[in-house]
């Protein structure tokens, strides 16, 4: 018997980027509207893999490049980046997949808590969030660009 597909394993395989990769990442992050014109992807691909405190985690179904994280933390929390699963391999359990990757990441880092940010006005990933067992906390975020420029959205 199967067992229901939200809770089915899904097929695929999770490791850390390669160098080939990196080309392929970026496009899926901006067919999935993750790249922002204040951040550069490839820099922020390059510094996640400077030290130890960040990854950036795959999951491939076959070839393919299905889903990514950029996960990292400071010491006390842990943070999500750059979640992104491929939209034509949506609906098969590769966002739970590709969060659980980095839950243990960061468990083995010996971190305890996951925090992440979503603006406000994206329903869908709120959904996705609040169904895999993250709950809102209401906090304020303050920001500053050391550059002097105006805040961005």
């Amino acid at each position: 018997m199967n067992a229901p597909p939200d809770i089915a394993k899904p097929a695929i395989t999770i490791a850390a980027i390669e160098d080939a990769d990196v080309a392929a990442v970026i496009a899926l992050w901006q067919r999935c509207e993750l790249v922002r014109p204040w951040n550069d992807p490839a820099a922020d691909i390059a510094l996640a893999r400077r030290g130890p405190n960040a990854a950036i985690l795959l999951g491939r179904d076959g070839d393919s490049i299905a889903a990514t994280v950029l996960v990292g933390h400071d010491g006390h929390r842990g943070w999500v980046y750059y979640v992104a699963v491929d939209p034509a391999h949506r609906q098969k359990g590769y966002g739970r997949a590709i969060m659980n990757a980095a839950e243990d990441w960061l468990r083995e880092a010996g971190i305890e808590k996951l925090q992440l940010m979503v603006r406000p006005d994206n329903d869908t990933v709120r959904a996705f969030y609040e169904q895999i067992g993250f709950g809102e906390q209401k906090r304020l975020i303050y920001a500053k660009w050391l550059d002097g420029r105006d805040l961005t959205p």
